[in-house]
């Protein structure tokens, strides 16, 4: 075939992957995500911009004011997860990029000075983040339950601010007894790809 990357490697990141619903009790350590934030921030985003920011919710009291915003169904899921993870993009992340890319001071400025043009762009490049962050999460050999039926505004008052926009909450850890739904289908490559 075409790809690089070993039949086993694709298989875990993306064939024989899924969304998983239980999890076993098993604990997710710093040391884990330490490891897949460290691989996934070189993923490609426009401008080089890094605006996702993570809130790791780990003790019983964060649970505790996280879940009652979940919709019904992903509530429970997300009382039993080993880890839970809001994942949030920054709307003033221009504020720190001039580390990331100091060569074009002066289009950077001009092009992210106003609000509404930033939130776009955090949106969008903080939704290609945890896409990224998913497919760490498998890497690391661990499951993801991605979300996005939640209180969206309960969740950033309770755990943001408002410079910080929640985009999902992913459950995380190892998959547990009956963890996946079956399998839905996929579209073809013909009926996506059109070559002009």
């Amino acid at each position: 075939m075409s790809l690089l990357l070993p039949p086993d490697a694709q298989d875990l990141l993306f064939r024989e992957a899924r969304t998983a619903n239980t999890f076993t009790d098993e604990p997710v350590s710093d040391a884990q995500l330490r490891a897949v934030h460290d691989l996934v921030k070189y993923g490609p985003t426009a401008f080089n911009l890094a605006p996702l920011r993570t809130v790791l919710v780990r003790s019983t009291e964060a649970r505790a004011r996280l879940v009652p915003h979940m919709d019904p169904g992903n509530d429970t899921k997300t009382a039993a997860a080993p880890l839970v993870a809001i994942l949030a993009t920054d709307c003033e992340f221009h504020e720190e990029t001039s580390r990331l890319f100091p060569h074009a001071p002066g289009v950077r400025d001009a092009y992210f000075a106003e609000r509404p043009v930033r939130e776009d762009s955090a949106r969008f490049n903080g939704a290609l983040q945890c896409a990224y962050f998913i497919v760490g999460l498998r890497a690391a050999g661990l499951a993801a339950g991605p979300m996005t039926g939640f209180d969206h505004e309960g969740v950033r008052k309770e755990f943001l601010d408002g410079d910080h926009l929640p985009l999902m909450v992913v459950n995380i850890g190892r998959p547990g007894p009956e963890a996946w739904h079956p399998r839905l289908p996929r579209l073809p490559y013909d009926e996506v790809v059109t070559t002009v």
